[in-house]
């Protein structure tokens, strides 16, 4: 079967964690990354991505990025799966490190459409394949024009699902008519995940498969119950998961007040889970969104 989708289409869903990347001093704090895999691992986390926007792979070097990668297959030791962030507006910059993580062990790959270069749809198509041809693993395409300024359209996506590692998508489009799009032009076996917290039961309803989530990092359980709940289809289970949904909403908001991973830094401090400490151009939230985290956190019934 092409690309082996059917192992791949039960293995990459539901509650995907975008892990923070603790700093200490502002050095990766390998004790306390290791701890945060452990507590994925312990509330049924169902995939781990190192090195993502949350993670704040812009500001890691290149040793750093790579240790994130070894130490999430190290820690999983193949219990879920780690699709390792291995994106740039560098093809080459792009293929060494997807590489990297293909001969590390990385179960995908989760590749950012290039940022700041503004490809046209052709030179996403190329950049695509060219990491596509040089690597043996799964890739999913992160479709994000808020921070990449470009849209890679539902045609350019479907050109690539041709390509025998290219198997989905994070979609952090925000526009749920792209699930339905995409589920037309591709149809199931064409695995589609939201970047969006706010809308994963909307998306799931669309034909998602689940959430590469930023507020998994501070409600991994709810999180990963939410998704399970969505995808068995029963009437009672989306009833439980529109529960939970409600409890989580305000958090889904209140992470994004200001930039990523700021927020939910904040919150993991809070939780004694990691320090709040990001690095520049990043900085620490206001007070004001401090009071508006810790307030959705206790909607949460997380404090």
């Amino acid at each position: 079967v092409k690309k082996l989708i059917i192992l791949f289409y039960y293995m990459f869903k539901g509650s995907i964690v975008a892990l923070i990347t603790p700093f200490k001093n502002d050095k990766l704090d390998e004790k306390n990354y290791i701890d945060l895999i452990h507590y994925h691992l312990k509330n049924g986390t169902h995939g781990i991505v190192p090195g993502g926007t949350t993670g704040e792979s812009p500001t890691l070097s290149h040793d750093e990025h790579k240790k994130i990668i070894n130490l999430s297959i190290k820690e999983c030791k193949g219990k879920i799966p780690v699709i390792a962030g291995t994106g740039s507006n560098s093809t080459a910059e792009a293929i060494e490190l997807s590489k990297f993580a293909d001969k590390a062990g990385a179960d995908a790959l989760l590749i950012v459409t290039p940022y700041y270069n503004k490809p046209t749809q052709e030179g996403l198509y190329q950049h695509y394949k060219k990491i596509n041809d040089n690597v043996g693993i799964p890739i999913i395409i992160y479709n994000i024009p808020s921070r990449s300024v470009i849209d890679m359209s539902v045609e350019t996506m479907t050109r690539l699902f041709e390509l025998k590692n290219i198997v989905g998508v994070k979609d952090a489009t925000g526009d749920l008519n792209r699930a339905d799009q995409q589920l037309k032009a591709m149809g199931k076996d064409f695995i589609m995940l939201t970047g969006e917290d706010g809308n994963a039961l909307e998306f799931n309803k669309r034909g998602g498969k689940g959430c590469i989530s930023v507020t998994a990092n501070i409600a991994a359980k709810l999180c990963s119950e939410l998704q399970e709940l969505s995808l068995s289809g029963s009437a009672d289970s989306l009833s439980k998961a529109e529960t939970i949904n409600n409890l989580l909403m305000p958090l889904n908001k209140a992470l994004f007040i200001e930039s990523n991973p700021s927020p939910v830094k904040y919150a993991a401090s809070l939780l004694n889970l990691s320090p709040d400490d990001v690095r520049l151009p990043l900085v620490k939230i206001k007070e004001s969104t401090k009071e508006e985290v810790k307030k959705a956190l206790q909607h949460a019934k997380l404090i």
